[in-house]
């Protein structure tokens, strides 16, 4: 069960993460630098998550 508690973090993370590029792209001057970085985080931690599901099935 440790594991999906562990899928389940990263899940919320992610979320995170996306609200944060949102949150970027509505502004006038979006800092692409900041979205890349939060792009760059969010698809490491969607890895993290599909790594972990290979090893819960």
């Amino acid at each position: 069960m440790a594991v999906e508690a562990q899928i389940r973090e990263l899940g919320s993370r992610h979320k995170s993460l996306e609200e944060a590029i949102q949150d970027e792209l509505r502004r006038p001057y979006a800092d692409d630098l900041r979205l890349r970085q939060l792009k760059r985080q969010k698809l490491k931690l969607k890895e993290e998550m599909e790594a972990l599901r290979g090893h819960v099935h």
